[in-house]
Formats: structure tokens, C-alpha cells, sequence
């Protein structure tokens, strides 16, 4: 869906079992590559592998664990380096920049990263905000990162924790998203209350005007 609404997203495969596995990695460019799981959170189930031995053996494990897995291409440089945008609505509320912890890939703040607000440049931001209106999201953590070819986007998340980025930021997201509720009840209300104007009979409506 992100790449049909001309987003780019890094070189992905998903996988259910191990064969065609040697066509899975020359489509994501190759070694190493970024093996994740379905499921998960915090940046649990996300693996960087090296050779086809060690894919191959994690591929084994999950799947006798019953896991389809997404095989995707590694972004050399950015690694340990990840942009988090808060999107509500249509507006970008908040950003920050997450560093991975020495020796990690991983910038996820329970990883151990360290998040520092940040004003995105004007691609990423447009990017995340397409990414979110493209999957139908009035909120979303969407996480880009950088690359030769421009921003991409790693993933979109329907769900985000804010407690991270409202520490990096000092920004009340939990206010943005409750104002954001309160803004579309506002016009949910105002939408059924035309409806209803429109539709009344009419003598109902005479009764009105002479009460």
C-alpha cells in the first residue's frame, strides 16, 4: 500500500517457508539482511543476519514456531539511526531522532536508544504524512530513515507508545490525540445533525419553528 501511493519502503520479501530463499535475498540486494517477524514490538523479532547459514537456521526456528517473517533490505547507512514522526490528523505533533546504543542496530528507545527531538526536513515529513493518509491512520508512529535515494519508510504503527518521545520532546501527545478525537465527535455531531435537519418531515419541522 505504501508503494502503490509512491512511498519508498526498503526492498521486502515475505517469507513462509526456507525455499526460494537465495531469489528472497538477491531481491533485497543482498547480505546482510533484516529479518523480522510479523508480530512484535519495541523492536523484539527484528534480527540482522550476515551469511545464508544464519538465515537460514533462524528461518528454521520460526518456522517450526509456526512465524511468517519479512525479509527486508539493510540500509547500510542508517543504520542505528531512525527518525520516529508523531502524525495526528493530517499534522506532524512531534519528531525525534533515535540513536541505537553502541554496538546495537536497533534505534528503539527500549533497545536502549536515546531520542533527541528534531524538526524533520520537509521530505520526511511529507513522507510520513502520505504514509499515514495511504494506510488510513488519524494517528500513527511512523519511523522513516535516510537513505541515498531519499527518505523511506520502515513501518507505520497504528498503535504508537508515545511515552519515548514525549520525554525527548516535552510535548503532551496524549493532549494532541485527545483534541484530535474531540475535533472529529465535534464533527461527527455536526455532520448527523444536517443529516437529520435534511430528513426530518416537514411538519415536524413547522412544529419546531412554532414551539
Amino acid at each position: 500500500m505504501l508503494g502503490e501511493s509512491g512511498l519508498q519502503v526498503p526492498a521486502s520479501v515475505l517469507s513462509r517457508s526456507q525455499a526460494g530463499l537465495p531469489q528472497a535475498i538477491e531481491a533485497v540486494r543482498g547480505f546482510p539482511v533484516v529479518l523480522k517477524m510479523l508480530q512484535g514490538t519495541q523492536g523484539t523479532g527484528v534480527m540482522l543476519l550476515d551469511t545464508p547459514i544464519s538465515l537460514e537456521s533462524v528461518m528454521e526456528t520460526l518456522q517450526g514456531l509456526d512465524q511468517d517473517v519479512i525479509i527486508q533490505q539493510f540500509i547500510a547507512e542508517s543504520s542505528g539511526n531512525d527518525y520516529r514522526a508523531f502524525v495526528v490528523g493530517d499534522k506532524i505533533v512531534a519528531a525525534m531522532m533515535r540513536k541505537a546504543a553502541p554496538g546495537e542496530f536497533r534505534a528503539n528507545i527500549h533497545r536502549g536508544g536515546q531520542g533527541s527531538t528534531i524538526k524533520l526536513p520537509p521530505t520526511f515529513a511529507k513522507a510520513a504524512i502520505r504514509a499515514s493518509r495511504a494506510l488510513g491512520l488519524d494517528v500513527a508512529g511512523v519511523d522513516l530513515i535516510a537513505s541515498r535515494r531519499g527518505p523511506l519508510i520502515l513501518e507505520a504503527n497504528s498503535s504508537p507508545g508515545f511515552e519515548g518521545i514525549e520525554k525527548a520532546t516535552g510535548l503532551n501527545l496524549a493532549g494532541a490525540i485527545i483534541d484530535r478525537m474531540t475535533e472529529v465527535a465535534s464533527g461527527a455531531r455536526t455532520t448527523s445533525e444536517q443529516i437529520s435537519r435534511k430528513t426530518s418531515p416537514r411538519g415536524t419541522a413547522a412544529h419546531s419553528r412554532m414551539k
